[in-house]
Protein backbone atom coordinates (compact mmCIF):
# COMPACT_ATOMS: atom_id res chain seq x y z
CA UNK A 1 0.00 0.00 0.00
CA UNK A 2 1.41 3.23 -0.70
CA UNK A 3 -0.23 5.49 1.50
CA UNK A 4 -0.26 5.30 4.94
CA UNK A 5 -3.97 5.59 6.91
CA UNK A 6 -2.76 9.24 8.14
CA UNK A 7 -1.76 9.84 4.34
CA UNK A 8 -5.19 9.04 2.91
CA UNK A 9 -7.48 10.85 5.90
CA UNK A 10 -5.66 14.10 4.98
CA UNK A 11 -7.26 13.53 0.88
CA UNK A 12 -10.89 12.87 2.05
CA UNK A 13 -13.11 15.43 2.45
CA UNK A 14 -13.64 15.30 6.44
CA UNK A 15 -17.44 14.68 6.63
CA UNK A 16 -17.99 12.17 9.09
CA UNK A 17 -21.23 11.34 6.72
CA UNK A 18 -21.15 7.83 7.27
CA UNK A 19 -22.52 7.08 3.92
CA UNK A 20 -19.11 4.88 3.41
CA UNK A 21 -20.89 2.96 6.28
CA UNK A 22 -17.67 3.77 8.32
CA UNK A 23 -18.42 6.20 11.42
CA UNK A 24 -16.07 8.47 10.41
CA UNK A 25 -13.38 9.59 7.55
CA UNK A 26 -10.30 8.23 10.20
CA UNK A 27 -11.95 4.93 10.18
CA UNK A 28 -12.50 4.36 6.27
CA UNK A 29 -9.01 5.87 5.78
CA UNK A 30 -7.99 3.07 8.25
CA UNK A 31 -9.41 0.32 6.22
CA UNK A 32 -9.01 2.02 3.16
CA UNK A 33 -5.16 1.39 3.65
CA UNK A 34 -5.70 -2.22 5.20
CA UNK A 35 -7.48 -3.14 1.82
CA UNK A 36 -10.53 -3.70 3.73
CA UNK A 37 -12.42 -0.98 2.12
CA UNK A 38 -12.89 0.37 -1.65
CA UNK A 39 -12.50 4.33 -2.38
CA UNK A 40 -15.95 4.22 -4.58
CA UNK A 41 -17.59 3.69 -0.96
CA UNK A 42 -16.72 7.45 -0.64
CA UNK A 43 -19.24 9.59 -2.40
CA UNK A 44 -17.49 12.89 -1.45
CA UNK A 45 -13.68 11.94 -2.22
CA UNK A 46 -12.08 15.00 -5.35
CA UNK A 47 -11.68 14.06 -8.58
CA UNK A 48 -8.04 15.09 -8.00
CA UNK A 49 -8.16 13.08 -4.67
CA UNK A 50 -9.60 10.13 -6.17
CA UNK A 51 -6.77 10.09 -8.85
CA UNK A 52 -4.09 10.25 -5.71
CA UNK A 53 -5.48 7.45 -4.24
CA UNK A 54 -6.66 4.87 -6.70
CA UNK A 55 -3.36 3.89 -6.94
CA UNK A 56 -2.85 3.59 -3.49
CA UNK A 57 -5.48 2.33 -2.38
CA UNK A 58 -5.71 -1.19 -4.45
CA UNK A 59 -5.29 -4.11 -3.02
CA UNK A 60 -1.62 -5.66 -4.43
CA UNK A 61 -4.26 -8.50 -6.08
CA UNK A 62 -6.72 -7.03 -7.91
CA UNK A 63 -10.08 -8.01 -7.13
CA UNK A 64 -12.14 -9.40 -10.17
CA UNK A 65 -15.85 -10.14 -9.86
CA UNK A 66 -17.57 -13.04 -12.29
CA UNK A 67 -20.92 -14.05 -12.50
CA UNK A 68 -24.17 -11.56 -11.32
CA UNK A 69 -27.17 -12.07 -9.12
CA UNK A 70 -26.95 -14.31 -5.93
CA UNK A 71 -24.36 -16.65 -6.98
CA UNK A 72 -21.96 -13.63 -8.33
CA UNK A 73 -18.48 -13.83 -6.44
CA UNK A 74 -15.31 -11.77 -5.81
CA UNK A 75 -11.63 -13.33 -6.43
CA UNK A 76 -8.20 -11.83 -5.16
CA UNK A 77 -7.95 -8.35 -3.23
CA UNK A 78 -5.70 -10.13 -1.17
CA UNK A 79 -3.28 -8.29 0.89
CA UNK A 80 -0.95 -11.15 2.74
CA UNK A 81 1.11 -14.18 1.99
CA UNK A 82 0.12 -16.10 5.13
CA UNK A 83 -3.50 -15.87 7.13
CA UNK A 84 -2.21 -15.16 10.62
CA UNK A 85 -0.41 -11.92 9.22
CA UNK A 86 -4.25 -10.10 8.56
CA UNK A 87 -6.76 -12.12 6.61
CA UNK A 88 -7.43 -13.88 3.77
CA UNK A 89 -10.79 -12.08 2.01
CA UNK A 90 -12.18 -13.59 -0.97
CA UNK A 91 -12.25 -17.51 -0.70
CA UNK A 92 -11.56 -19.91 -3.44
CA UNK A 93 -14.23 -20.36 -5.79
CA UNK A 94 -15.02 -23.96 -6.88
CA UNK A 95 -15.79 -24.75 -10.47
CA UNK A 96 -16.99 -28.06 -12.25
CA UNK A 97 -16.57 -28.22 -16.00
CA UNK A 98 -18.35 -29.90 -18.46
CA UNK A 99 -18.06 -30.37 -22.65
CA UNK A 100 -19.78 -28.09 -25.26
CA UNK A 101 -20.58 -31.50 -26.92
CA UNK A 102 -23.03 -32.28 -23.52
CA UNK A 103 -26.10 -33.85 -24.41
CA UNK A 104 -29.42 -31.33 -23.00
CA UNK A 105 -30.63 -34.01 -20.67
CA UNK A 106 -27.25 -34.56 -19.77
CA UNK A 107 -26.49 -31.23 -18.62
CA UNK A 108 -30.16 -30.40 -16.58
CA UNK A 109 -29.33 -33.51 -14.80
CA UNK A 110 -25.99 -32.46 -13.67
CA UNK A 111 -27.37 -28.58 -13.05
CA UNK A 112 -30.11 -30.39 -10.85
CA UNK A 113 -27.61 -32.73 -8.86
CA UNK A 114 -25.03 -29.71 -8.47
CA UNK A 115 -27.42 -27.60 -7.12
CA UNK A 116 -28.53 -30.09 -4.47
CA UNK A 117 -24.85 -30.09 -2.85
CA UNK A 118 -25.70 -27.81 -0.05
CA UNK A 119 -24.28 -27.99 3.55
CA UNK A 120 -25.22 -25.59 6.65
CA UNK A 121 -22.32 -25.11 8.65
CA UNK A 122 -22.48 -22.51 11.54
CA UNK A 123 -25.42 -20.94 10.03
CA UNK A 124 -23.71 -20.26 6.94
CA UNK A 125 -25.05 -21.97 3.43
CA UNK A 126 -21.86 -23.69 1.66
CA UNK A 127 -21.73 -24.68 -2.12
CA UNK A 128 -19.96 -24.32 -5.27
CA UNK A 129 -20.13 -21.30 -7.52
CA UNK A 130 -18.94 -22.42 -10.91
CA UNK A 131 -19.43 -24.09 -14.51
CA UNK A 132 -16.37 -23.94 -16.64
CA UNK A 133 -18.17 -24.95 -20.36
CA UNK A 134 -15.01 -26.23 -22.51
CA UNK A 135 -15.42 -25.82 -26.08
CA UNK A 136 -14.18 -29.12 -27.03
CA UNK A 137 -15.61 -29.20 -31.50
CA UNK A 138 -15.31 -25.57 -32.06
CA UNK A 139 -19.47 -25.83 -32.98
CA UNK A 140 -19.88 -22.11 -32.04
CA UNK A 141 -23.81 -23.77 -32.10
CA UNK A 142 -23.56 -26.23 -29.01
CA UNK A 143 -21.08 -23.85 -27.54
CA UNK A 144 -23.71 -21.07 -27.11
CA UNK A 145 -26.47 -23.40 -26.58
CA UNK A 146 -25.00 -24.96 -23.47
CA UNK A 147 -24.14 -21.63 -22.31
CA UNK A 148 -27.13 -20.59 -22.71
CA UNK A 149 -28.80 -23.25 -20.38
CA UNK A 150 -26.65 -22.77 -17.41
CA UNK A 151 -26.65 -19.38 -17.68
CA UNK A 152 -30.60 -19.07 -17.76
CA UNK A 153 -31.32 -22.43 -15.75
CA UNK A 154 -29.10 -22.32 -13.06
CA UNK A 155 -27.62 -19.72 -10.64
CA UNK A 156 -23.92 -20.96 -11.18
CA UNK A 157 -21.70 -18.54 -12.63
CA UNK A 158 -19.69 -19.16 -15.85
CA UNK A 159 -16.93 -19.63 -17.29
CA UNK A 160 -16.63 -20.09 -21.22
CA UNK A 161 -13.57 -21.86 -22.48
CA UNK A 162 -12.57 -21.67 -25.76
CA UNK A 163 -9.67 -20.43 -27.44
CA UNK A 164 -11.70 -19.91 -30.78
CA UNK A 165 -12.82 -16.39 -30.96
CA UNK A 166 -15.97 -16.80 -32.51
CA UNK A 167 -17.09 -19.98 -30.35
CA UNK A 168 -16.37 -17.31 -27.91
CA UNK A 169 -18.54 -14.80 -28.95
CA UNK A 170 -21.13 -16.92 -29.36
CA UNK A 171 -20.78 -18.17 -26.18
CA UNK A 172 -20.62 -14.60 -24.85
CA UNK A 173 -23.81 -13.30 -26.64
CA UNK A 174 -26.07 -15.99 -24.82
CA UNK A 175 -24.42 -15.47 -21.88
CA UNK A 176 -23.42 -12.10 -21.24
CA UNK A 177 -25.95 -11.28 -18.98
CA UNK A 178 -24.12 -13.45 -15.99
CA UNK A 179 -20.74 -11.80 -16.60
CA UNK A 180 -18.96 -15.46 -17.19
CA UNK A 181 -15.08 -14.98 -17.22
CA UNK A 182 -13.34 -15.66 -20.77
CA UNK A 183 -10.86 -17.91 -20.68
CA UNK A 184 -8.67 -17.62 -21.93
CA UNK A 185 -6.02 -15.54 -23.88
CA UNK A 186 -2.67 -16.81 -24.87
CA UNK A 187 0.19 -15.62 -27.72
CA UNK A 188 -2.06 -16.70 -30.52
CA UNK A 189 -4.96 -14.78 -29.40
CA UNK A 190 -4.55 -12.20 -27.34
CA UNK A 191 -5.30 -9.09 -29.33
CA UNK A 192 -8.68 -10.80 -30.66
CA UNK A 193 -9.75 -11.97 -26.81
CA UNK A 194 -8.43 -8.96 -25.46
CA UNK A 195 -10.27 -6.64 -28.07
CA UNK A 196 -13.74 -9.47 -26.92
CA UNK A 197 -13.56 -8.93 -22.96
CA UNK A 198 -12.89 -5.17 -23.31
CA UNK A 199 -15.82 -4.42 -25.69
CA UNK A 200 -18.46 -6.85 -23.69
CA UNK A 201 -16.50 -5.72 -20.01
CA UNK A 202 -16.00 -9.00 -19.10
CA UNK A 203 -13.25 -10.52 -17.06
CA UNK A 204 -10.42 -12.52 -19.30
CA UNK A 205 -8.50 -15.57 -17.94
CA UNK A 206 -4.78 -15.24 -19.43
CA UNK A 207 -2.85 -18.62 -20.27
CA UNK A 208 0.40 -18.51 -20.81
CA UNK A 209 3.36 -21.42 -20.45
CA UNK A 210 5.55 -19.94 -18.04
CA UNK A 211 5.42 -17.00 -15.21
CA UNK A 212 7.75 -15.04 -17.76
CA UNK A 213 5.11 -15.79 -20.74
CA UNK A 214 2.60 -14.67 -18.36
CA UNK A 215 3.69 -11.43 -17.13
CA UNK A 216 4.55 -10.28 -21.10
CA UNK A 217 1.08 -11.46 -21.87
CA UNK A 218 -0.82 -9.13 -18.65
CA UNK A 219 1.22 -6.03 -19.51
CA UNK A 220 0.18 -6.13 -23.48
CA UNK A 221 -3.19 -6.85 -22.08
CA UNK A 222 -3.16 -3.55 -19.30
CA UNK A 223 -1.68 -1.76 -21.74
CA UNK A 224 -4.51 -2.04 -23.94
CA UNK A 225 -6.79 -1.13 -21.12
CA UNK A 226 -8.01 -4.25 -19.61
CA UNK A 227 -8.07 -4.33 -15.67
CA UNK A 228 -9.73 -7.64 -14.86
CA UNK A 229 -7.61 -10.26 -15.30
CA UNK A 230 -7.16 -13.91 -14.02
CA UNK A 231 -3.90 -16.10 -14.46
CA UNK A 232 -2.97 -19.24 -15.22
CA UNK A 233 0.65 -20.04 -15.42
CA UNK A 234 -0.07 -23.25 -17.99
CA UNK A 235 1.36 -26.51 -16.14
CA UNK A 236 -0.40 -29.07 -15.05
CA UNK A 237 2.28 -30.63 -13.12
CA UNK A 238 1.16 -30.17 -9.68
CA UNK A 239 4.42 -29.60 -8.11
CA UNK A 240 5.49 -26.88 -10.79
CA UNK A 241 1.94 -25.30 -10.50
CA UNK A 242 2.13 -25.04 -6.99
CA UNK A 243 5.60 -23.35 -6.85
CA UNK A 244 3.68 -21.01 -9.96
CA UNK A 245 0.87 -20.30 -7.31
CA UNK A 246 3.53 -19.38 -4.78
CA UNK A 247 5.72 -16.91 -7.08
CA UNK A 248 2.26 -15.45 -8.56
CA UNK A 249 1.35 -14.15 -4.89
CA UNK A 250 4.89 -13.34 -4.15
CA UNK A 251 5.38 -11.23 -6.91
CA UNK A 252 2.91 -8.43 -5.93
CA UNK A 253 3.05 -8.32 -2.66
CA UNK A 254 6.57 -8.33 -1.91
CA UNK A 255 8.15 -6.83 -4.83
CA UNK A 256 5.18 -5.12 -6.02
CA UNK A 257 5.27 -6.23 -9.50
CA UNK A 258 2.18 -5.17 -10.71
CA UNK A 259 1.81 -7.43 -13.89
CA UNK A 260 1.21 -10.11 -11.55
CA UNK A 261 -1.03 -8.78 -9.05
CA UNK A 262 -4.27 -10.62 -10.27
CA UNK A 263 -5.75 -13.86 -9.03
CA UNK A 264 -5.42 -17.03 -10.64
CA UNK A 265 -6.75 -19.97 -12.21
CA UNK A 266 -5.91 -23.57 -11.13
CA UNK A 267 -7.26 -26.90 -13.11
CA UNK A 268 -6.42 -30.47 -11.09
CA UNK A 269 -8.90 -31.73 -13.73
CA UNK A 270 -6.90 -31.74 -15.89
CA UNK A 271 -3.95 -33.07 -13.33
CA UNK A 272 -4.88 -36.43 -12.07
CA UNK A 273 -7.02 -39.35 -13.77
CA UNK A 274 -10.02 -39.51 -10.56
CA UNK A 275 -11.75 -37.21 -9.00
CA UNK A 276 -10.31 -38.35 -5.54
CA UNK A 277 -6.97 -36.74 -6.35
CA UNK A 278 -8.18 -33.92 -8.26
CA UNK A 279 -10.03 -33.12 -4.60
CA UNK A 280 -6.41 -33.48 -2.77
CA UNK A 281 -4.77 -31.40 -5.50
CA UNK A 282 -7.34 -28.94 -5.04
CA UNK A 283 -7.24 -28.72 -1.05
CA UNK A 284 -3.67 -27.78 -2.13
CA UNK A 285 -4.27 -25.09 -3.97
CA UNK A 286 -7.22 -23.86 -1.94
CA UNK A 287 -4.49 -23.24 1.09
CA UNK A 288 -1.85 -21.63 -1.58
CA UNK A 289 -3.26 -19.47 -3.84
CA UNK A 290 -5.55 -20.02 -6.56
CA UNK A 291 -8.27 -17.87 -6.74
CA UNK A 292 -10.33 -20.24 -8.79
CA UNK A 293 -10.47 -24.23 -8.43
CA UNK A 294 -11.51 -26.09 -11.87
CA UNK A 295 -12.88 -29.99 -10.95
CA UNK A 296 -14.04 -32.45 -13.11
CA UNK A 297 -17.22 -33.13 -11.92
CA UNK A 298 -18.81 -32.40 -7.91
CA UNK A 299 -19.46 -35.25 -5.63
CA UNK A 300 -20.59 -34.52 -2.25
CA UNK A 301 -17.91 -36.77 -0.09
CA UNK A 302 -15.05 -34.44 -2.41
CA UNK A 303 -16.80 -31.03 -2.68
CA UNK A 304 -17.73 -31.27 1.04
CA UNK A 305 -14.18 -31.28 2.51
CA UNK A 306 -13.06 -28.46 0.27
CA UNK A 307 -15.72 -26.56 1.31
CA UNK A 308 -14.93 -26.76 5.04
CA UNK A 309 -11.55 -26.11 4.68
CA UNK A 310 -12.51 -23.34 2.52
CA UNK A 311 -14.16 -21.61 5.07
CA UNK A 312 -11.49 -22.64 8.01
CA UNK A 313 -8.81 -20.96 5.85
CA UNK A 314 -10.33 -17.82 4.50
CA UNK A 315 -12.22 -17.30 8.14
CA UNK A 316 -10.67 -14.02 9.93
CA UNK A 317 -8.25 -15.68 12.54
CA UNK A 318 -8.41 -12.40 14.61
CA UNK A 319 -12.29 -12.74 14.63
CA UNK A 320 -13.71 -15.41 15.84
CA UNK A 321 -17.46 -16.76 14.18
CA UNK A 322 -20.04 -15.54 16.85
CA UNK A 323 -23.37 -15.65 17.34
CA UNK A 324 -25.52 -12.49 19.15
CA UNK A 325 -25.28 -13.20 22.88
CA UNK A 326 -29.18 -13.68 24.05
CA UNK A 327 -31.61 -15.97 24.98
CA UNK A 328 -32.62 -18.44 22.00
CA UNK A 329 -35.82 -20.68 22.36
CA UNK A 330 -35.03 -24.24 20.77
CA UNK A 331 -38.06 -26.02 20.15
CA UNK A 332 -41.01 -24.08 21.85
CA UNK A 333 -40.14 -23.94 25.52
CA UNK A 334 -42.34 -23.56 28.25
CA UNK A 335 -42.00 -21.94 32.11
CA UNK A 336 -40.86 -25.20 33.16
CA UNK A 337 -38.11 -26.22 30.08
CA UNK A 338 -35.18 -26.45 30.93
CA UNK A 339 -32.04 -24.01 31.42
CA UNK A 340 -28.65 -24.05 29.76
CA UNK A 341 -25.87 -21.74 28.91
CA UNK A 342 -22.53 -21.45 26.76
CA UNK A 343 -20.36 -19.49 25.19
CA UNK A 344 -20.75 -17.55 21.42
CA UNK A 345 -18.41 -18.98 19.46
CA UNK A 346 -20.37 -19.98 16.10
CA UNK A 347 -19.60 -23.80 16.34
CA UNK A 348 -20.36 -24.18 19.97
CA UNK A 349 -23.97 -22.90 19.58
CA UNK A 350 -24.67 -24.71 16.70
CA UNK A 351 -23.36 -28.43 17.98
CA UNK A 352 -25.32 -27.73 21.39
CA UNK A 353 -28.47 -25.93 19.81
CA UNK A 354 -28.25 -28.74 17.57
CA UNK A 355 -28.22 -31.81 20.25
CA UNK A 356 -30.83 -29.82 22.08
CA UNK A 357 -33.11 -30.39 18.83
CA UNK A 358 -32.29 -33.80 18.12
CA UNK A 359 -33.05 -34.59 22.03
CA UNK A 360 -36.68 -33.00 21.19
CA UNK A 361 -36.80 -31.78 24.68
CA UNK A 362 -38.21 -28.24 23.76
CA UNK A 363 -35.33 -25.63 26.17
CA UNK A 364 -34.06 -22.16 26.68
CA UNK A 365 -30.06 -21.76 25.51
CA UNK A 366 -28.33 -19.01 27.13
CA UNK A 367 -25.56 -17.81 25.02
CA UNK A 368 -22.93 -15.59 26.62
CA UNK A 369 -20.64 -13.08 24.62
CA UNK A 370 -16.74 -14.48 25.43
CA UNK A 371 -15.77 -13.06 22.35
CA UNK A 372 -15.86 -15.86 20.35
CA UNK A 373 -13.90 -18.65 22.49
CA UNK A 374 -14.86 -22.18 22.92
CA UNK A 375 -15.89 -22.72 26.79
CA UNK A 376 -12.72 -24.11 27.21
CA UNK A 377 -10.78 -21.73 25.99
CA UNK A 378 -13.13 -19.13 27.53
CA UNK A 379 -12.98 -20.74 30.87
CA UNK A 380 -8.92 -20.97 30.46
CA UNK A 381 -9.12 -16.69 29.57
CA UNK A 382 -11.09 -16.37 32.68
CA UNK A 383 -14.23 -15.34 29.98
CA UNK A 384 -16.49 -18.26 30.87
CA UNK A 385 -15.70 -17.55 34.91
CA UNK A 386 -18.40 -18.87 37.13
CA UNK A 387 -18.87 -14.83 38.54
CA UNK A 388 -19.64 -13.27 35.27
CA UNK A 389 -21.29 -16.51 33.92
CA UNK A 390 -24.03 -15.75 37.31
CA UNK A 391 -24.05 -11.92 36.56
CA UNK A 392 -24.83 -13.04 32.82
CA UNK A 393 -28.14 -14.78 33.90
CA UNK A 394 -29.03 -12.31 36.23
CA UNK A 395 -29.11 -9.84 33.59
CA UNK A 396 -30.35 -11.78 30.66
CA UNK A 397 -34.25 -11.88 31.76
CA UNK A 398 -34.52 -15.64 31.99
CA UNK A 399 -35.82 -15.65 35.43
CA UNK A 400 -38.57 -13.90 33.83
CA UNK A 401 -39.49 -16.87 31.71
CA UNK A 402 -39.25 -19.58 33.41
CA UNK A 403 -41.09 -20.89 36.70
CA UNK A 404 -37.80 -22.75 38.55
CA UNK A 405 -34.17 -22.04 39.16
CA UNK A 406 -31.93 -24.49 37.74
CA UNK A 407 -29.09 -24.10 35.48
CA UNK A 408 -27.21 -26.30 33.30
CA UNK A 409 -23.52 -25.36 33.06
CA UNK A 410 -21.01 -27.20 30.07
CA UNK A 411 -18.97 -30.38 31.77
CA UNK A 412 -16.16 -28.68 30.89
CA UNK A 413 -17.20 -25.88 33.00
CA UNK A 414 -17.98 -27.57 35.88
CA UNK A 415 -14.92 -25.67 37.98
CA UNK A 416 -16.90 -22.49 37.90
CA UNK A 417 -20.17 -23.65 39.50
CA UNK A 418 -18.82 -22.63 43.13
CA UNK A 419 -18.85 -19.24 42.09
CA UNK A 420 -22.04 -19.37 39.83
CA UNK A 421 -23.85 -20.61 43.55
CA UNK A 422 -22.34 -18.07 45.18
CA UNK A 423 -23.64 -15.54 42.25
CA UNK A 424 -26.81 -16.83 42.19
CA UNK A 425 -27.55 -18.20 45.62
CA UNK A 426 -31.30 -19.05 44.85
CA UNK A 427 -30.36 -21.43 41.71
CA UNK A 428 -29.41 -24.54 41.65
CA UNK A 429 -26.49 -24.97 39.10
CA UNK A 430 -26.71 -28.53 37.40
CA UNK A 431 -23.16 -29.94 35.89
CA UNK A 432 -23.95 -31.33 32.25
CA UNK A 433 -22.44 -33.71 30.17
CA UNK A 434 -18.47 -32.76 28.91
CA UNK A 435 -19.66 -33.92 25.31
CA UNK A 436 -22.10 -32.40 23.41
CA UNK A 437 -23.31 -35.42 21.60
CA UNK A 438 -24.86 -36.35 25.08
CA UNK A 439 -27.01 -33.62 25.75
CA UNK A 440 -29.90 -35.61 24.12
CA UNK A 441 -29.72 -38.13 26.60
CA UNK A 442 -28.84 -36.04 29.36
CA UNK A 443 -32.46 -33.70 28.81
CA UNK A 444 -34.29 -36.92 28.58
CA UNK A 445 -33.16 -38.70 32.01
CA UNK A 446 -33.83 -35.07 33.51
CA UNK A 447 -37.24 -35.47 32.44
CA UNK A 448 -37.72 -38.44 34.01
Amino acid sequence: MGLTGIQIFKLLPKTNCKECEYPTCLAFAMNLASGKAELDSCPYVSDEAREQLAEASAPPIRPVAIGAGVRAIKTGGETVMFRHEKTFYNPTALAAMVNSDIDSKALNKKLKEWNALQYERVGLNLRPELVALKDVDGDSSAFASAAKKVAEESEFGLILMSDNVDAMKAGIEAAAFKKPLLYAATNENVEDMGNLAKEKGLPLAVRADTVEDLIALSDRLTGMGLKDLVLDSGTREPKQAFEDQVVIRRAPLRAGNRSLGFPTITFPCEMASNLDIETVIASLFIAKYAGIVVLSDFRGECLFPLLLERLNIFTDPQRPMTVTQGIYEIGEPSKDSPVLVTTNFSLTYFIVSGEIEGSRVPSWLLIMDTEGLSVMTAWAAGKFAGDAVGMFVKKCGIADKVAHKKIIIPGYAAAISGEMEEELPDWEVIIGPRDASLIPKFLKDMGN
